[in-house]
């Protein structure tokens, strides 16, 4: 008798647990519900609004009812490191350049609440491109330090949108890291993929040159003149690089939420050896197919999308290519699985090519260029190795990284380098003169350029002092006057 109460009481649980999840799911789900016009959706409990930062996103919407969304977004001004050596005062959305990822559906309302740290200087406020209203919301959200402002809004549009401080001066606010993106999902959200990440575009001006050590002021003049001395990719230099690349799998399709912050400079967002399988054009509706480099403004943004088929180490790249290579515009995808000899079989012949009457072109020598001032000379070995760390991060991190492992097939490594540990003079040579043609490095083939340097002779002994006291090679003191005699020679 017990055994039977007990099997008809845990029948009626089951059927209750049941009935409550079909309707959690009726509540929750939306897919089959259309409407004409989405300030028609209606809102179907609160939800607080998971907020990531770069370069991860939130859980994708799905099917999910439109909901009250609680936004709850703290503006921090801090100081951080554009690159190594190199300090700036941010002003951030959540604490990160770019600021938090907001991701939203259509129908969603909106309630933000946008606090203002008591220990920030200044007022702001934020200017969502996703929102149909005055200033963006900018209007509505001017807060002081120690404030909080709320307002709200109905999405109603989908795509993937800029919002930015919008606080006079506008351009400076921005140009201090005040960006982020707001994903307005489709009813039914978008199509599911593997993975996908969040990367801003911005361009910095700094009173100091790229590199300067010390704490860097905003310069007004360079903005103004769009004399940008930084381009990179969420907020520094090296921020996707490294141990800090994004990452996939072989066969994995891969989506980039990309944004450009500005407040200048155009984005020609590149990634070297994949192309594009769909581009969400300026984040919109229309999808373009088989994409090389795709056109992003400054305050706009685009979804771009491939599936990855090899591995290896894709660059991300402004193929505006000097911001890439010389400005810090440069990020790493790290791919991992088995190879795909029929898609990619990498190198299959190494030969001489001489044409009969052809001009040999040659690399320019550095004889022309102004012998850069000196800098502060380093006193210890200890300042030697800073000095030279800093000098590495500022000029040499693009190519060789940050560990010293180069970049496959395209830049040799550093690390535990046969061919910088097999002669110093060299090493010293082609950093003052540059190198072109091919060289053989722990056994491996490279055949790119590397430019002359217009560093001083304490720059060079510093850097280079660095790099053989660093990642296994053989802790070589490379002195000034080592550089001073190769320089001369």
């Amino acid at each position: 008798m017990r055994t039977t109460i007990k099997k008809q009481m845990v029948t009626k649980m089951l059927v209750g647990v049941g009935v409550i999840a079909l309707l959690t799911s009726c509540v929750n789900d939306q897919s089959d519900k259309k409407y004409d016009d989405a300030i028609d959706i209606p809102v179907n409990q609160e939800m607080i609004a998971e907020l990531t930062a770069p370069p991860m996103v939130p859980t994708p919407v799905g099917k999910r009812m439109a909901k009250k969304l609680i936004v709850d977004l703290e503006i921090q001004e801090r100081e951080g490191e554009m690159t190594s050596g190199v300090k700036y005062v941010y002003w951030t959305f959540g604490g990160t350049v770019p600021g938090s990822f907001i991701r939203t559906r259509v129908g969603d309302e909106i309630e933000f609440h946008l606090k203002n740290h008591p220990d920030n200087k200044l007022p702001h406020n934020i200017d969502l491109h996703s929102v149909n209203g005055p200033g963006g919301g900018a209007e509505s959200s001017f807060v002081a330090p120690g404030h909080e402002k709320v307002f709200s809004f109905k999405v109603l549009n989908p795509g993937l949108y800029v919002y930015h401080c919008a606080t006079a001066p506008v351009g400076m606010h921005i140009a201090n890291g005040m960006y982020g993106l707001i994903l307005v999902e489709p009813e039914g959200g978008l199509p599911p993929v593997d993975k996908e990440y969040y990367i801003m575009q911005g361009d910095f001006y700094t009173e100091g040159k790229y590199g300067e050590r010390g704490l860097q002021p905003f310069d007004m003049q360079k903005a103004i003149d769009e004399n940008a001395d930084y381009v990179v990719f969420n907020g520094h230099v090296g921020a996707m690089t490294g141990d800090n690349a994004i990452t996939a799998e072989v066969g994995e399709t891969v989506r980039l939420f990309v944004g450009n912050g500005g407040p200048n400079l155009v984005s020609s967002f590149h990634v070297i050896g994949e192309i594009f399988d769909k581009v969400y054009v300026e984040g919109g509706d229309l999808v373009n197919e088989n994409v090389q480099t795709t056109l992003i403004p400054a305050g706009g943004a685009a979804i771009v999308e491939f599936k990855v088929e090899v591995p290896g180490t894709f660059i991300l790249v402004d193929h505006s290519i000097f911001r890439a290579f010389n400005k810090g515009a440069l990020g790493m995808l790290k791919v991992q699985g088995e190879e795909n000899e029929k898609v990619f079989a990498g190198e299959i012949y190494d030969g001489i090519y001489l044409p009969e009457g052809s001009v040999i072109q040659s690399m320019p020598t550095s004889g022309g260029a102004k012998k850069p001032k000196e800098e502060i000379k380093a006193l210890s070995f200890e300042e030697k190795m800073k000095f030279g760390k800093d000098k590495y991060m500022a000029t040499c991190v693009a190519c060789h990284q940050a560990n010293g492992q180069g970049i496959p097939g395209a830049f040799p490594p550093l690390a535990n380098a046969d061919y910088l540990n097999d002669d110093v003079t060299r090493a010293i040579d082609i950093v003052l003169h540059g190198k072109s043609g091919e060289i053989t490095v722990n056994g491996k083939k490279y055949n790119s350029v590397m430019t002359a340097q217009a560093l001083s002779d304490e720059d060079v002994a510093n850097v280079l002092t660095y790099v053989y006291n660093s990642w296994d090679n053989n802790k070589t003191n490379v002195t000034p006057e080592m550089v001073k005699a190769v320089r001369n020679r």
